[in-house]
């Protein structure tokens, strides 16, 4: 976890009064690297929010389960360093560990995930796109199994968290079907969800600012957060 996270670790001392809700940042990178700019400058916004945030560099060039158990390992750590409530946020491959985490966890257990925050999400391990991803985190020849099983569509249930998702229509990386693959899958299980599709943006535009449309994204996110954190909704201008 980034050292700068307002919820310390094991060896440092806890903060009397730490904010209800934790944001762990998962930033993308094709599950190779993690892209700088989805990170701690993403978790730096989260905190002017009022919110606990840290940047969770998971375990990359790994194979499943490797990351999501790091992701879970996190969330526990958060919860008992006194988090009451934990979200996770990610971009691209770091946006489909965010949904694999918050889709698969207990919805009692100290491993649950109470929200998700999706930018420009990898969700299908089945389509035919963004293949580095899934040959990362799976191999070059997984089982159809294996790719059902870790295609967020697929693993949506009325349990779920809610889940916001924002997305651009002309990324040309991570197509925007992935992202209406999930929100179907949401709709069909009554899953509280927001879902963005501006007209015109790159593939990983992180807090897009002077992107157009999509730079709008940071202020939609915070009134959706401070609704779930019950808190009177912040500018979420980074």
């Amino acid at each position: 976890m980034d050292p700068d996270s307002p919820i310390p670790g094991p060896a440092s001392r806890r903060r009397p009064t730490p904010p209800a809700l934790h944001v762990v940042v998962l930033p993308g990178g094709g599950y190779t690297r993690h892209a700088d700019h989805e990170g701690e400058p993403v978790a730096r916004w989260l905190r002017t929010l009022g919110l606990s945030a840290g940047v969770l560099r998971y375990p990359v060039t790994s194979r499943h389960p490797g990351p999501v158990q790091a992701v879970r390992a996190e969330v526990r750590r958060v919860r008992e360093a006194g988090a009451e409530r934990v979200a996770l946020l990610g971009f691209s491959a770091g946006g489909h560990l965010a949904g694999h985490a918050a889709l698969t966890a207990s919805s009692s257990g100290p491993e649950r995930v109470d929200a998700a925050v999706l930018c420009y999400p990898v969700v299908s391990m089945e389509l035919d796109t963004h293949r580095g991803s899934q040959d990362e985190l799976l191999g070059p020849e997984p089982a159809d199994e294996v790719r059902a099983a870790t295609s967020l569509d697929r693993l949506v249930t009325r349990s779920a968290p809610p889940f916001f998702v924002w997305h651009t229509a002309d990324d040309a990386s991570v197509p925007v079907q992935h992202s209406y693959l999930l929100a179907q899958a949401l709709a069909r299980r009554d899953v509280p969800h927001a879902l963005h599709v501006f007209p015109h943006g790159a593939h990983g535009l992180g807090l897009a600012a002077g992107s157009g449309a999509p730079a709008c994204w940071p202020a939609l996110c915070a009134a959706w957060l401070a609704a779930l954190d019950r808190r009177e909704p912040a500018d979420g201008t980074p």
